[in-house]
């Protein structure tokens, strides 16, 4: 479970991930980010936080719902808002795919800890996707999951910490490949 208020830092470089504040995965939609949340914050002991479902409890309205009634721009500004609201420790936190659509969401997110993109491409992302009409994704009335892509691809770049390619892989194996960048990353700021 999460900690909430207490810091420990490590004193050393270890094999397997220590990591002390939270993990963020970041990515376009059908990347994996609340799957592979759940299964490494089981591994390394931490809390799970996905924030769309925050967000649906906040709004009291299902993600489509939020998008249909309200619009793109005020489901932007609703997960702005639940992003700059979390506060927490030792939690692994599973934000939308456009939360980088709001650079103070963004700025929070480092803020609280390592932010990890998980890498699709295109075709894979479309692959993934077959229910664009309820999924709740962002997406502007004409748009497409390329051009959603393009616009965001950069910006997932632009804010992780680390990036960890997560095409033609396991559940399993993508956890590993996170919990193996972020044991490398904690081992380079510790030498």
């Amino acid at each position: 479970m999460g900690e909430c208020g207490r810091s420990l830092l490590p004193r050393r470089c270890v094999s397997d991930v220590d990591v002390v504040d939270n993990i963020i995965l970041i990515g376009m939609p059908g990347s994996g980010k609340s799957s592979v949340g759940v299964v490494l914050a089981k591994v390394l002991g931490y809390g799970f936080v996905d924030v769309d479902l925050v967000i649906q409890e906040r709004e009291g309205a299902l993600l489509q719902e939020i998008l249909d009634r309200r619009g793109t721009q005020s489901f932007l500004d609703a997960e702005r808002d639940a992003i700059c609201a979390l506060s927490c420790r030792r939690t692994v936190i599973a934000p939308g795919g456009s939360c980088v659509c709001r650079e103070e969401a963004m700025a929070h997110l480092r803020r609280l800890g390592t932010v990890v993109y998980l890498e699709l491409s295109l075709a894979d992302v479309e692959a993934r996707i077959h229910n664009l009409a309820t999924r709740g994704i962002a997406m502007a009335p004409g748009e497409t999951m390329a051009d959603v892509y393009r616009y965001r691809e950069p910006l997932y770049r632009r804010y992780a910490h680390l990036t960890v390619p997560a095409h033609g892989q396991s559940l399993a194996e993508t956890v590993e490949a996170v919990k193996r960048a972020l044991a490398a990353r904690q081992c380079a700021d510790h030498q």
